[in-house]
């Protein structure tokens, strides 16, 4: 695993080279089907990665939001789980709230995970059974809030359309872009949570998940399942990462809201 790691460390950073020089030149923004933007350092950045990791473990699936799915990675045991940039809309205003995000998944959970944010030089990786990290510092999931006001992570949009009006009357709400970072930034201890209600694709969480629990965090899906990657089907029915410690108070937060 050791040599998988500094691989996918090393194919991070020279993705996020080439997407920050990128930034300062033409992004040719577009328009997907979906009418989500795309940039051209979203598709460079998949080109990037998979150069490094396809062409390294030729014997790995391979799943991006930014690739043709082939479900052949259905049958392979161990498979990459990339967004390339995700948070596009931050990162093509120049916001610094994006980020790389890539996991290996092996029988349908995360072993490896790093997730990049080039634009604040922050490199989070973890390893199944072996920590998170932010470089050196080993990752810590905890309450960071006192008394009994949270402090919980965001969507922009999901602001916007005033889905956090609610949990705003009683607890700290900040708006980050990209849930890859936000669920990075719970790893290490920056919130107490971060929740979405709404469709997730596994490339989304794929290496957040990894990064929350190893750091001693819990996450599911809104149902309180354990999220399982490398489906057919790539949508995750919500995500709720939080400290353990608070984990509990999350879901009746979340289950008072419902009962409006």
């Amino acid at each position: 695993m050791d040599d998988v790691v500094k691989i996918l460390l090393s194919a991070m950073r020279a993705t996020g080279r080439e997407i920050l020089a990128l930034q300062k030149s033409d992004l040719a923004i577009t328009r997907k089907a979906n009418n989500d933007i795309v940039t051209r350092a979203d598709l460079l950045a998949n080109d990037i990665l998979k150069n490094h990791l396809a062409t390294s473990f030729p014997d790995y699936g391979w799943l991006s939001e930014e690739s043709i799915d082939n479900l052949q990675r259905l049958s392979c045991q161990r498979v990459w789980v990339v967004d390339p940039v995700d948070g596009t809309k931050e990162f093509a205003a120049g916001q610094p709230e994006y980020a790389i995000s890539v996991a290996l998944v092996e029988n349908g959970a995360p072993v490896l995970a790093s997730v990049f944010n080039p634009a604040t030089d922050e490199l989070f990786y973890a390893i199944k059974g072996r920590g998170a990290w932010l470089g050196e510092t080993r990752l810590s999931c905890e309450h960071v809030s006192s008394g009994d006001k949270l402090m919980l992570l965001a969507s922009r949009s999901e602001y916007q359309r005033g889905e956090w009006d609610y949990f705003e009357q009683s607890h700290e709400v900040v708006q980050v872009g990209s849930i890859a970072y936000k669920l990075a930034l719970v790893a290490a201890g920056k919130a107490d949570a971060t929740f979405s209600l709404g469709p997730k694709s596994e490339w989304d969480i794929a290496a957040g998940v990894l990064l929350v629990t190893e750091a001693g965090g819990i996450v599911t899906n809104q149902r309180r399942e354990t999220i399982i990657f490398n489906r057919k089907e790539v949508l995750v029915d919500g995500i709720v990462a939080s400290a353990a410690s608070v984990n509990e108070k999350i879901f009746e937060l979340i289950a008072s809201r419902a009962l409006l």
